[in-house]
């Protein structure tokens, strides 16, 4: 079953296209990833798909109900969460208070929403930290404490904006299982990514957008052997050069 559809997209700021006629589809079960060159568009698409932006044309499907005109929070109680790609926790609060805001989406209570919360801190690693000052905590903690605060929401698709943006590489791969976890429960996973180790490790499929299209979709080793997905990164002419090079080391 396809829980995510974007078909057609487009959002426009003034005289700029920022996405134009973008389409994809993430199956449920997926971990789904979405790269590209900065400034491609993939945040605003992360943002019309999870209804803080409008889009100027398209629609956005989610378990194969129209929800283009839905606000946030409309989405969120359908189960879709999503990070953010700048960690903003409520620094005046405990990593566990920091949770528990997610959790109250489906809590009413606040000792319902607090045991919600601890369960998701040992999922991700955090049960260590409940009492600690979000102000407190490395950047890895942050990112941490951001999928935290969506994962309480318990959503059936999770949209992760370059959560793991800024670690070093041995926290890129402490963090790889805990994605795989959360797949492996149920959670659908669309991820904006810049590192590839774990676009390459993690994903089942590859969107790549470029200036606000899509110009390929597939298996992530052939994306990123794609002719048009290496000119987007490094240029044009980037494809040939790095044919010819690999023919003259041949």
């Amino acid at each position: 079953m396809i829980l995510l559809s974007v078909e057609g997209l487009s959002k426009r700021f003034g005289g700029l296209l920022a996405v134009d006629k973008a389409s994809m589809a993430v199956p449920e079960g997926s971990i789904t990833g979405l790269i590209g060159p900065n400034g491609a568009g993939k945040t605003t698409l992360f943002a019309l798909a999870s209804g803080f932006l409008e889009p100027s044309a398209g629609r956005v499907l989610f378990a194969g109900e129209d929800v283009t005109a839905e606000p946030p929070h409309r989405r969120a109680r359908r189960g879709i969460a999503r990070t953010f790609q700048i960690v903003q926790p409520f620094q005046g609060l405990t990593v566990h208070e920091n949770i528990a805001v997610g959790a109250y989406l489906r809590h009413a209570g606040r000792q319902a929403a607090l045991d919600a919360a601890r369960a998701v801190a040992e999922e991700v690693g955090l049960a260590p930290l409940l009492e600690t000052p979000a102000a407190a905590l490395t950047v890895a903690g942050r990112k941490r404490l951001e999928l935290a605060r969506a994962l309480a929401t318990a959503p059936r698709l999770l949209l992760l904006d370059e959560v793991l943006a800024g670690l070093n590489p041995s926290e890129v791969r402490d963090i790889l299982p805990v994605l795989r976890a959360i797949r492996a429960r149920g959670v659908t996973i669309l991820m904006i990514e810049h590192v590839m180790q774990a676009v390459m490790n993690l994903c089942d499929h590859v969107h790549v957008l470029a200036q606000g299209r899509m110009i390929a979709e597939g298996p992530p080793r052939a994306v990123c052997n794609d002719a048009a997905v290496i000119e987007a990164y490094l240029g044009h002419g980037a494809a040939a050069r790095m044919r010819a090079e690999g023919g003259a080391h041949a």
